[in-house]
């Protein structure tokens, strides 16, 4: 993919380091433990008196089972398709892809989701088209994401209202107004058909220089920091869209761009815990969806000099083990400088996934990624077990969503009713 953009056009398209209340809206809030279908028991006798195994009646299981390895493998995938409808001819989907529209990559990679950019995003109308087409062309409900943060990061904004973004969010002191927010962004997003939103940012804005992160965080002192990203957490929730914290373990203490470079931070594990934990714990106490992995070297906490992002100590040590993280763990965008300055692309993606990551976001060589992660599970060097841990991640939360068993369908005339309402503009207001 950098082969065929410039500078400028990938910092507009990967900005993803990342950047990356509407009634109308019925929000598929996660189910309480106390309406979940009770597990089916492991065999049934026949009457002939022989057992048989039981169809399960978990939908995340009954529908691994019939998936095939290469479906498997391409639920892992999120890329941006080019058009702004499902059946769009375009020369880039071509060109990265080998299939022309964005109904055709779906199918192709058997995708388990994509991402939108504002070259998706033309009005209210079309973006529900857009987002009803894609998801029925596919055979399993999609992910459908962007990096909704608000302020600095909006791909949105041409349709949206203008939400605040989090650094004016944080100077407020006032977390429920990052709830608020976030649960109207979310709104708007799901009335969309929109169901995954890259934010909110997590990162502590240690260095006043950074120049990738700055006002994309709530602030500088990661107590604060850490009771906006909870609310922010919540707010989404509240909305039905799954929220994505990020970039773990913390892109804030760095002027190096991870969209251009390889930023290293050089924190002690104590200064880690005190000045870049705090939010990403919140988040997992709030019950975030996802956290997505920052392009960054933390010697501290892996001394190989890989990047988290390909990191097992960071992502599957410490993310999972450690801090007791269930969700999907995605990737940053995988076509920026900070991924691929050891490894060629196809390597990347199998380290990732290796290290623990579970959606593969903005792949720079779609094919040849797909494929170095198919033949890895083939040749047994990504396990069976291993992937069918991150397929069942990323299908739990399409169930937590609503978004298992049926295509999902949005309304344009609900979602007219929704996007940039009055209700929504008082919110925008509140915190000005």
């Amino acid at each position: 993919m950098l082969r065929r953009i410039g500078t400028a056009g990938l910092l507009a398209m990967a900005l993803t380091a990342c950047a990356g209340g509407a009634a109308s809206v019925a929000p598929a809030a996660k189910p309480p433990a106390s309406e979940a279908t009770p597990a089916e028991p492991a065999v049934q006798p026949t009457t002939a008196g022989t057992a048989v195994e039981a169809p399960t009646r978990d939908p995340v299981q009954r529908t691994l089972a019939k998936m095939t390895v290469r479906e498997k493998v391409g639920q892992l995938f999120m890329p941006v398709i080019y058009g702004t409808a499902a059946g769009t001819v375009s020369g880039e989907n071509q060109a990265r892809y080998g299939a022309q529209t964005p109904a055709e990559v779906i199918g192709k990679y058997h995708l388990g989701g994509v991402i939108l950019f504002p070259a998706n995003v033309k009005n209210v109308r079309q973006v529900v088209g857009l987002t009803n087409g894609l998801q029925k062309s596919s055979e399993i409900p999609l992910l459908i994401g962007t990096d909704q943060e608000n302020g600095l990061v909006s791909r949105m904004s041409a349709v949206m209202t203008r939400f605040p973004g989090a650094a004016e969010i944080g100077a407020t002191g006032k977390p429920a107004l990052a709830r608020d927010v976030a649960r109207a962004t979310g709104a708007e997003l799901r009335a969309l058909g929109v169901n995954l939103d890259f934010a909110p940012v997590a990162d502590v804005n240690i260095d006043p220089k950074n120049p990738v992160i700055g006002k994309r965080a709530y602030g500088d002192d990661p107590g604060e920091v850490a009771k906006m990203v909870g609310a922010a957490v919540k707010g989404f929730d509240q909305a039905g869209v799954a929220a994505t914290a990020k970039h773990f373990p913390g892109h804030g203490d760095t002027r190096i761009d991870s969209h251009t470079g390889l930023p290293v931070i050089k924190h002690t594990r104590a200064q880690w815990e005190r000045l870049d934990a705090p939010p990403f714990k919140a988040a997992i106490a709030a019950g975030v969806d996802a956290i997505m992995t920052a392009h960054i070297v933390f010697p501290k906490l892996d001394p190989s000099g890989d990047p988290a992002t390909l990191s097992k100590p960071i992502l599957t040590g410490l993310l999972r083990k450690e801090l007791g993280f269930k969700g999907v763990i995605s990737t940053d965008a995988l076509n920026m400088a900070g991924a691929r300055v050891k490894y060629d692309d196809g390597e990347v993606a199998v380290r990732a996934v290796l290290a623990g990551a579970d959606l593969l976001l903005m792949p720079n060589d779609m094919p040849e990624q797909y494929k170095a992660v198919l033949k890895a599970v083939e040749s047994g060097r990504i396990s069976q077990k291993r992937l069918d841990q991150s397929v069942t991640r990323i299908l739990t939360l399409k169930k937590d969503r609503g978004l298992l068993g049926k295509t999902p369908v949005v309304s344009a005339e609900k979602a007219a009713q929704v996007v940039r309402s009055a209700e929504h503009r008082k919110v925008a207001e509140r915190v000005r």
